[in-house]
């Protein structure tokens, strides 16, 4: 028995030292762990990232690949709207363009391919000399398929197209360009998230979520509590409660409105009633019978300001076309609030017809 001890002592206590040695390799390993590289495809909340040199050196070939492989086909959440047609938006220093009264007159004559709160994919990333273009949902101009360019000769020697190769709008897709002072600098992914971000948003999780960081927070709230404000406009209010099951049009004092209807008896019924863009009057039935009637605006909203009409004096050129005769003045002709009449013209002299005989406004007879 004394000889199977002394083995079995020697055994466990060489299962102790392993076992310490061991601790300590993880205990030396462990700091290492917080310093380890984010795991692929994180993506870092905005402003996180640190803010690009201004001595930054030009974007490597294989930073650019990286890049590219990186934006193209994600899906994003628009923050701001994007006209429908060839015009796209420009982003350069935190700000859009256009904005303001010119963005909203280019969606009201060609109306809006993206909504803010849509999502959106980045179908195609092109890095120029000094901008990064970004087509969005395929591009304002469906690009053409291989196929389509090529081209059969015949005898005679003219090719002839095998499909049409005419380039078709896309009404749902448009762009964004990116542009820096001088050239495309040295970036990481994360850094031109950041920078895009004003336009495009790639942390949302969904499309409700996407708009409400594009909102007051007072209208944040209500939309979260389905609550409808007067001053809202139609997109808060559909994403406050839906789209109306019913509406109806109508007219009060020469002023058209729109009436939402929300609810069947015997349950709570809202009207809310919109003119133009924006709610005016919610009313609400109540079940027992009790009316409610809101009117008092609760919410402003940033509205563009019009361009101030030019004070400028209308010049006229002087061969300007006019009714009035030669040698006629301007400043004798009467105002309205003088009463006086207009001056009498002078006869017109009389024109001798062929021959020297009377004219046409001359009457002449024998007696």
């Amino acid at each position: 028995m004394d000889r199977l001890h002394v083995p079995a002592s020697f055994l466990v206590i060489g299962f102790l030292g392993f076992g310490v040695i061991l601790g300590e390799a993880q205990t030396t390993a462990a700091p290492s762990n917080p310093q380890a590289a984010p795991a692929a495809g994180a993506i870092p909340a905005p402003g996180k990232s640190e803010p690009i040199p201004a001595n930054a050196p030009h974007m490597s070939k294989q930073t650019r690949l990286e890049i590219i492989r990186d934006f193209e086909t994600q899906l994003v959440y628009a923050r701001t709207p994007f006209p429908m047609g060839r015009k796209g938006l420009q982003l350069k220093n935190g700000t859009t363009a256009p904005n303001g009264p010119a963005l909203d007159q280019l969606i009201a004559i060609y109306g809006p391919s993206i909504k803010p709160g849509d999502p959106t994919h980045i179908s195609f990333v092109h890095i120029k000399d000094n901008y990064i273009h970004l087509e969005l949902n395929g591009g304002p101009v469906r690009r053409q398929k291989w196929y389509q360019h090529i081209q059969v000769s015949g005898a005679n020697g003219n090719s002839v197209p095998i499909s049409n190769n005419e380039s078709v709008q896309n009404p749902h897709g448009s762009f964004l360009d990116v542009y820096f002072d001088k050239y495309v600098p040295e970036m990481s992914a994360a850094q031109l998230r950041d920078l895009i971000y004003p336009a495009l948003d790639f942390k949302a999780k969904s499309k409700e979520e996407a708009y409400l960081d594009t909102v007051p927070p007072k209208v944040k709230e209500a939309i979260q509590a389905h609550h409808v404000l007067i001053g809202m406009n139609t997109e808060m209010v559909i994403h406050a409660v839906g789209k109306a099951p019913r509406k109806v049009r109508e007219s009060d004092s020469g002023v058209s409105y729109e009436e939402w209807i929300y609810g069947q008896p015997p349950q709570d019924v809202d009207f809310v009633r919109i003119v133009g863009d924006e709610v005016v009057r919610v009313e609400t039935m109540k079940v027992g019978g009790q009316k409610i009637v809101r009117t008092e605006k609760e919410v402003i909203l940033n509205k563009p300001k019009e361009e101030e009409a030019k004070t400028e004096p209308d010049v006229r050129p002087a061969n300007a076309p006019s009714l009035r005769r030669p040698g006629e003045d301007a400043q004798d002709v009467p105002k309205p609030d003088d009463g006086s009449r207009p001056p009498s013209l002078p006869p017109l002299p009389p024109v001798e017809g062929p021959g020297g005989g009377a004219g046409p406004n001359e009457v002449t007879g024998r007696l």
